[in-house]
């Protein structure tokens, strides 16, 4: 097992230079780069064979980040982010301040803010947004944990973290999404 400051300062390297890594999230294991390059969002495409249409959720370590990307957030988001007893990502209207290509034809974007340490301390080294998307070809089943993640999107990903790789049982977040005229719809339980 990796150290924590160790696997942090990798991986931001890897990201500095626009490279894809393979990481534990608070809930399963993501594919991430920057969310503020167009070149690296590609390679995620790319390699989980998935049309660039289909955008990716990005994550967030703080209401300061949060505001950076969208000037107006609903009344209602806080109150959700408040009352969520597990993960959950919000679909927002009119993000800006990230690629081009990981934003939705609909203009949205999905969000979630994390405390989990490693994707915090990460945002924190690069003061920008972490791109995460499940570690699957798409269309496939989304691994539960690291043992379960295919050899072809291991091999395809800059760097691995070496975290947690022995746990087990993560799930995906619940998806909410929020349009700015306050409608609320629920993606994902």
């Amino acid at each position: 097992m990796g150290d924590l400051n160790t696997e942090v300062h990798n991986a931001f390297e890897i990201i500095q230079k626009g490279g894809i890594i393979l990481y534990p999230t608070d809930t399963v294991w993501g594919i991430g780069c920057d969310a503020t390059n167009p070149e690296a969002i590609a390679k995620i495409y790319a390699l989980k064979r998935r049309e660039e249409t289909k955008s990716m959720i990005v994550l967030m370590n703080g209401d300061r980040m949060l505001y950076n990307v969208f000037k107006e957030i609903p009344e209602v988001a806080w109150q959700i982010l408040d009352l969520s007893e597990k993960p959950t990502t919000l679909i927002l209207d009119n993000p800006r301040n990230v690629a081009k290509n990981i934003i939705a034809e609909d203009q949205t974007l999905g969000v979630r803010l994390v405390t989990e340490p490693f994707c915090y301390k990460l945002m924190e080294r690069m003061k920008k947004p972490l791109v995460s998307t499940s570690a699957n070809i798409s269309g496939e089943p989304t691994p539960l944990s690291f043992k379960e993640i295919s050899p072809e999107i291991i091999n395809g990903v800059d760097y691995v973290v070496n975290l947690h790789r022995d746990k087990v049982g993560g799930k995906p977040s619940a998806i909410i999404k929020l349009t700015s005229d306050s409608q609320v719809k629920i993606i994902r339980k």
